[in-house]
């Protein structure tokens, strides 16, 4: 595989090591590695036509992002989540986002809500095409896009630390054509109330949607 870089004056030019690392998080998130499936080093490397040392490096960098754990003696493996972790990350992405919602509406409703119409837009037309790989990652941006309208640099900074994990989460639901059409249908609603200035029915939603009573993670 070969690794090109692009850089603008103002950014510096990126390592082999960050590009590895992109592509693994990128694999992991879209299910191409399973969750507690072992990671070969020599097997990736081969496939990245790199050598081991980038992928160690890489290795090192998702175990700080608990994308990865590494145990001596048996190697690297995608993370796994118990039911009482996730419960844990489903709380703290309601309250971040739930804070982000409200903060966003006070900031730049409008904003805030063709930001989220927009992707709210293309979503539908990936459910239309049957795209769920598509319309998964949209779902991603969506809420990406939810905790961004909030303006707020250390809100992001903590979101950033459960994000990968909470879309690979999304993505082991995407073969399941009824949380598809449940999923944007919360997303609608959520929209919706937001475009009406209904900030409390707004966060109701959301709290449907990803709560870890009514979530549809507790499916998995």
């Amino acid at each position: 595989m070969r690794y090109e870089t692009r850089m603008s004056r103002f950014e510096r030019p990126r390592s082999l090591t960050d590009l590895v690392a992109d592509r693994l998080r990128r694999d992991i998130v879209d299910g191409v590695y399973g969750f507690g499936e072992c990671l070969s080093e020599v097997t990736i490397a081969r496939k990245l036509d790199v050598s081991r040392t980038p992928v160690r490096e890489a290795f090192a960098r998702l175990e700080n992002e608990r994308l990865v754990r590494s145990e001596p003696q048996r190697g690297t493996f995608v993370f796994s989540m118990g039911r009482d972790e996730l419960i844990q990350i489903c709380d703290v992405r309601l309250m971040l986002e739930a804070g982000a919602l409200r903060l966003g509406m006070e900031r730049d409703r409008n904003g805030l809500h063709k930001a989220l119409a927009t992707r709210l837009e293309r979503m539908e037309q990936a459910r239309e095409r049957g795209d769920a790989k598509s319309y998964l990652r949209l779902d991603a941006d969506y809420h990406q896009a939810l905790i961004e309208g909030a303006g707020n640099l250390y809100l992001e900074e903590c979101y950033q630390a459960i994000g990968p994990r909470m879309a690979a989460l999304r993505n082991k639901l995407g073969v399941d054509p009824d949380s598809m059409t449940k999923s944007y249908a919360e997303h609608r609603h959520i929209t919706a109330h937001i475009g009406a200035d209904e900030a409390g029915a707004a966060i109701r939603m959301l709290t449907t949607h990803i709560g870890r009573k009514e979530g549809s993670y507790w499916n998995i």
